[in-house]
């Protein structure tokens, strides 16, 4: 696993990158081939946040902790990373022996690249584009798409469902509930 750690507002020590790269080694057994871990560390008002992503090809982990020492934020987040990656799997493999089929998590085929545009409504009632971000649509089912949404800590989550082969959105609602938009 290659580390991409970089600080805000802190200087990454060489025995707090060491301890980083050690806890995250942890996790490398879970991913057959070799990832990147990007960590971003920040200090503000002693409260310490670490903020990991992990993206692999066909999932993309994330989390983050604050705590009031950096070690302990590191080992909360590692533990958060570890328990979403087993619940990853673990989904994965009852999909699989449910399906009787390979559902591999890298898809090889029909994938589209999409934007997605955040607007914002300025005084004179124009929209204006503030940030544009492109990723790659997936097919998968519902409650894949609904376990990539919680690992990745959005309220929305883009992809292709499998059996329609249309690209659906499924959103988390103020109940906790899921809803999904299909295109007719």
């Amino acid at each position: 696993m290659n580390y991409v750690i970089r600080g805000n507002n802190l200087q990454v020590t060489d025995a707090l990158r060491e301890f980083i790269e050690k806890k995250l080694s942890r996790l490398e057994k879970y991913f057959d081939t070799p990832t990147d871990a990007h960590v971003a560390l920040s200090v503000q008002k002693e409260r310490h946040k670490v903020e990991v992503t992990i993206p692999y090809p066909g999932l993309l982990v994330r989390a983050e902790e604050v705590s009031e020492d950096m070690y302990a934020s590191v080992d909360l987040v590692i533990q958060k990373l570890e328990r979403q990656i087993r619940k990853y799997k673990t989904k994965v493999n009852r999909k699989f022996r449910q399906d009787g089929s390979l559902r591999s998590i890298q898809f090889e085929n029909a994938f589209t690249t999409q934007s997605v545009a955040i607007a914002t409504k300025d005084e004179e009632e124009d929209f204006e584009i503030v940030r544009r971000k492109q990723f790659e649509l997936k097919p998968m089912d519902t409650e894949e798409a609904i376990l990539q949404m919680d690992l990745l800590g959005h309220n929305f989550f883009v992809y292709i469902n499998v059996e329609t082969d249309q690209v659906n959105v499924i959103y988390k609602r103020k109940d906790g509930k899921y809803g999904l938009i299909e295109a007719e």
